[in-house]
C-alpha cells in the first residue's frame, strides 16, 4: 500500500466524492474555502498531490474541461483510490492533537456527502478512552513539570471525548 500524506489523502477523498480539476480542489481547500477553513493547502501542494496520486494510479483523466484560460483536466479516483479513500475517511485518528485537522477533515468530507459519521466517530471514542485511561493512571505521583505535562494530556483528551459527546448522533 502507497503512504500517503496528509494533502494527498484530502485531494484522493475530495476526487472520489466527485470528478474536479486541481483548480477546483484548490479553491476547497484554500483560505475562506469549504475545507480550507479546517486545514489550508497551497495551490501548488494540491497540483503536486494530483501528480503523485496519478503516478500511484489513485486517480485517473476523466476529460478536459474547456475555458477561456488553459484547460483543465478534470480527474476521478479509481476503483482503488475510492477504496484508498473509504478506508481514510473510515479510521480515527490516533493522537489527540490530529483530532482539530484530520477528524474534522473528515467530518468534512464525510457531511459533503449527507454520510452519517456515528460509526467514524464510534471508533474514535474507543481510540481516546484508553488514553484517558492511561493518563489518569500515570497522574498518581508525578510532580514537577511532569505533572503539568500530564494534567495538560488528561485535559485535551478529556475536551476531546467532549467533543465527541456534543456531536455523536443519538
Amino acid at each position: 500500500m502507497t503512504t500517503l500524506s496528509l494533502p494527498e489523502r484530502l485531494v484522493l477523498a475530495v476526487l472520489s466524492q466527485r470528478p474536479a480539476h486541481g483548480f477546483a480542489v484548490a479553491r476547497l481547500t484554500a483560505p475562506g474555502g469549504e475545507l480550507g477553513r479546517i486545514w489550508q493547502i497551497r495551490k501548488a501542494v494540491v497540483y503536486r498531490a494530483v501528480g503523485r496520486l496519478l503516478a500511484v494510479g489513485l486517480i485517473e483523466p476523466e476529460s478536459v474541461e474547456p475555458g477561456l484560460g488553459p484547460q483543465r483536466t478534470v480527474y476521478s479516483a479509481t476503483p482503488e483510490g475510492h477504496r484508498a479513500a473509504r478506508e481514510w475517511l473510515c479510521t480515527p485518528v490516533t493522537h489527540v492533537r490530529d483530532i482539530r485537522s484530520q477528524l474534522l477533515l473528515k467530518l468534512a468530507l464525510l457531511d459533503r456527502t449527507g454520510e452519517d459519521p456515528g460509526e467514524l466517530l464510534q471508533r474514535q471514542r474507543a481510540v481516546l478512552e484508553p488514553i484517558a485511561r492511561a493518563i489518569e493512571a500515570r497522574q498518581e505521583g508525578c510532580t514537577g513539570f511532569d505533572a503539568i505535562l500530564l494534567a495538560w494530556r488528561r485535559s485535551t483528551v478529556q475536551a476531546a471525548l467532549d467533543f465527541l459527546d456534543a456531536i455523536t448522533p443519538r
